[in-house]
Parts: C-alpha cells; sequence; structure tokens
C-alpha cells in the first residue's frame, strides 16, 4: 500500500495558517491535517455548525486545491457523482470521452481536490460503493472515457452528525474500514464568544457597548438551547451569527439603541431595558426556533421553550446574581 502526501507549503506553514482562521480548533486542526497529510481519507463526525466545512476550506486554500462539496442524500447516485456524457453532443458525435462532463468525484481525482460528502450517511449503498473504489483504488474505470487515475492529493472526506437518525442508515464495516474518524464537539464559550465578534461584525449604526452586550446574549442563549432538558438537540454558533445580527438590525430599526457617545451603557436603563430584552427575544425567535430539535414527547412549541432560556437568562440570571 502506497502513501500519497500533499504538496508544499509543508504541513507546519499549513498548520499556522489555518489556525489563524479557524477559531478554537488547535487539537482538531493537528489531528485533520496528520491525517489527510498522511495519504488518509476521513470522517468527521460531529453536530452541525462545529466548523468542519471552515476546517476544510482552510486547508484546501492554503494548499492550492479544489474542495468539491457535495451533499450525501437519496438523490446522490453513482451517476451524479462520476458524471455524464453530454447528451446532445451524443446525439450529433455518439459517446466519447470528450463530451463527458466529470461530476464531483472525477473532478476532485483530476485536480488532486478533497471531496467533501456531508452526511454520509444518508447516501444510497451503490454511491458508497463508488466511493469505497475511489478510496481504495485511486482510480475509476468510466465506460467509453478509459480510467481516471487520482493525483496524490486526492481525499475523500466525509461528514456524519450522530444526533440525527432521521431518514439515515448505518454504516458497514467496510466503510468504517477505509476511514480515519474525528470526534469534533462544540467549541467553548470563549471560543464561541470570538466567532460571533468575528462573523456578526461591527454594525455601526450601534454603539460598541450595546453590539458587545448584544453578542454576549446571542453567544449565552445559544449555549443554553444545548442544555434545556426539552431540547433534544440545541444549536451550533450559526444560530448565535444569525441572533446577533437580526438583533442589531431590530434595536436600530425600532430605535432602542442609536448611536452614542464613548462610555454609552452597554445596557440600556428600564424601561429601555425591557425594550432590549424583548428585541433579543425576537431575534432569538426567528434565529434558533427552527435550529433546535424538541423531544418528541413535548407538546410546547419551539417559541415557548425559547421563551423559558430568555426568561432564565433576562429575568431569573440577573436577579440571582443580585446581592441578598
Amino acid at each position: 500500500m502506497t502513501t500519497s502526501h500533499p504538496a508544499r507549503p509543508s504541513v507546519t506553514a499549513v498548520r499556522a495558517r489555518v489556525a489563524a482562521d479557524v477559531v478554537g480548533r488547535e487539537r482538531e486542526i493537528d489531528l485533520v491535517l496528520a491525517a489527510v497529510a498522511a495519504g488518509r481519507n476521513l470522517l468527521l463526525e460531529g453536530p452541525p455548525g462545529t466548523s468542519k466545512t471552515t476546517l476544510l476550506h482552510a486547508i484546501t486554500g492554503t494548499w492550492g486545491i479544489p474542495l468539491m462539496f457535495v451533499e450525501g442524500n437519496a438523490d446522490l447516485t453513482p451517476a451524479r457523482l462520476i458524471g455524464h456524457h453530454n447528451p446532445a453532443r451524443v446525439l450529433r458525435e455518439d459517446y466519447s470521452a470528450d463530451n463527458f462532463v466529470d461530476g464531483p468525484l472525477l473532478t476532485a481525482m483530476r485536480t488532486g481536490g478533497f471531496l467533501y460528502v456531508e452526511e454520509l450517511n444518508r447516501a444510497p449503498d451503490d454511491t458508497l460503493n463508488t466511493l469505497l473504489t475511489a478510496m481504495a483504488d485511486r482510480r475509476i474505470t468510466v465506460p467509453r472515457v478509459g480510467t481516471i487515475a487520482a493525483e496524490d492529493t486526492f481525499r475523500v472526506v466525509a461528514s456524519m452528525n450522530p444526533f440525527d437518525n432521521v431518514g439515515t442508515t448505518r454504516l458497514s464495516t467496510s466503510v468504517h474500514d477505509r476511514l480515519c474518524r474525528i470526534s469534533l464537539t462544540y467549541q467553548d464559550e470563549q471560543a464561541e464568544h470570538e466567532i460571533v465578534r468575528r462573523r456578526a461584525g461591527m454594525a455601526a449604526h450601534l454603539p460598541a457597548e450595546v453590539l458587545a452586550a448584544l453578542h454576549f446574549d446571542a453567544v449565552q442563549l445559544t449555549r443554553a438551547t444545548r442544555r434545556h432538558d426539552d431540547i433534544r438537540q440545541g444549536s451550533s454558533v450559526r444560530g448565535a451569527i444569525d441572533l446577533a445580527l437580526v438583533g442589531a438590525e431590530l434595536l436600530a430599526m425600532r430605535g432602542i439603541v442609536t448611536e452614542g457617545p464613548p462610555g454609552a451603557r452597554a445596557v440600556p436603563e428600564e424601561p429601555e431595558r425591557l425594550a432590549y430584552a424583548e428585541t433579543v427575544f425576537d431575534a432569538t425567535a426567528v434565529a434558533l426556533s427552527g435550529r433546535i430539535h424538541l423531544d418528541d414527547t413535548l407538546g410546547a412549541t419551539a417559541e415557548n421553550v425559547l421563551r423559558s432560556i430568555w426568561t432564565d437568562h433576562f429575568v431569573l440570571g440577573p436577579s440571582l446574581a443580585e446581592p441578598g
């Protein structure tokens, strides 16, 4: 068995560049880079919003190779993965290698890119068998086209959400045997605050102190969805980013906070404080209600559960922190 290695820049140089783009993933960066540099294919197992795609974009961007993205579902047939002959040209010219249109697998193989299959356990079995051939032999034979051999940097990287079992299938041992596996969990609180700060940006129409408070509330409310007893799966940091972005627009639209002098209060006094908190709840409902998955036996709505989380944060939390 041969082992291929990515071309320069070196893994050490890549690691430094990737770490500058990806927040709170130092260990995972090391593990992913070590696996792909060793010529291995990889399964990233973790919930959505844990920087899997961001990490792969940073690695492939630094190496200067393509990242081909496909979504694992029932429509991902071997033909869609490999490619097809152009029907119009076939009618004029008959079948030939010249009128074959490469699919994402062949494109990744020819260019030495990464094929990223999101939600691998939703793909049909015959598609998985095609991937197995590409991973094991590093070549694919296509009728009327020939044999396509993969460039050295070609890798198959797949993801899987361990908390989602709707419409999924159990991967065979032969698939697992071809993949190294790395488990990813949510980033810690400090990392998520930094992600929201970077991704939600600065709203020119809000004082910096108010924006900082909004970012803080967005992260705390989002993280609370992962601890709530009635929620089977909470929101990722993407929900916090959207909450901060929507909340900033709502605050400005409603005139609750406007541009103020340096040193403006982070949270307005009553009644402005109540208006601020209610606006944050509206942003929470928009950003998080579709991202949380409630317990199947629960009769409440997502908005009801989010209101209870909001109450814990804005009403019970501050009162518990007061002396006496």
